[in-house]
C-alpha cells in the first residue's frame, strides 16, 4: 500500500467550507459550480461536519425535504472522522473502508486543510488496497 504522505494529494486540491446554517440549495449550486461531490462544514473557523451529494440524496431528495429551506446542520454528516495530511493514504483508505464512506477531512492544528477522497487514490493506491484486503478476506476464510 503507497507510502506517499496525503499533504501531496491535497496540495493542488481545492476544496470548500460553508458554515452549517447554508441552505442545501446553495450548497448544491456551490458543488455543481466547483466540480466538488463533497464540502466542509465549518462554524467559526471549526470542522462541524461534511456534507457529500449522497447526503443530499438520501437526506433530502429521498425524504421530499425542501433544499430551498433545509439547512447543512440538518442532513450533514456531523463530527466526521478526519486525518491529518502528513498521514500515508492507506492509512485514509483504510479509515474509508473500514467506516463505510469515501471522504475524509483533512485537519492539522484543529483547522481543515483539505480533503481526501476514494477518488484521490484511484490508480496504484486503490488496486493494491483491493488486492491486499482480497487477500486478507481469503486468508481470514482459510483460517477459519
Amino acid at each position: 500500500m503507497s507510502h506517499r504522505p496525503i499533504s501531496t494529494i491535497i496540495q493542488n486540491h481545492p476544496f470548500l467550507t460553508v458554515p452549517s446554517s447554508t441552505s442545501v440549495y446553495d450548497a448544491a449550486r456551490l458543488m455543481k459550480e466547483n466540480g466538488m461531490d463533497a464540502l466542509l462544514v465549518c462554524d467559526k473557523r471549526r470542522l462541524v461536519g461534511v456534507l457529500t451529494e449522497r447526503d443530499i440524496v438520501f437526506r433530502v431528495t429521498a425524504e421530499a425535504r425542501n433544499a430551498a429551506t433545509t439547512l447543512i446542520a440538518e442532513v450533514m454528516t456531523s463530527d466526521p472522522q478526519t486525518i491529518p495530511p502528513d498521514k500515508p493514504i492507506g492509512h485514509a483508505l483504510h479509515m474509508m473502508y473500514e467506516g463505510g464512506f469515501r471522504h475524509v477531512p483533512v485537519v492539522e492544528n484543529g483547522r481543515p486543510v483539505g480533503m481526501v477522497s476514494t477518488r484521490d487514490a484511484l490508480g496504484p493506491e486503490l488496486k493494491a488496497f483491493v488486492s491486499e484486503m482480497d487477500e486478507r478476506e481469503h486468508l481470514a476464510e482459510i483460517l477459519g
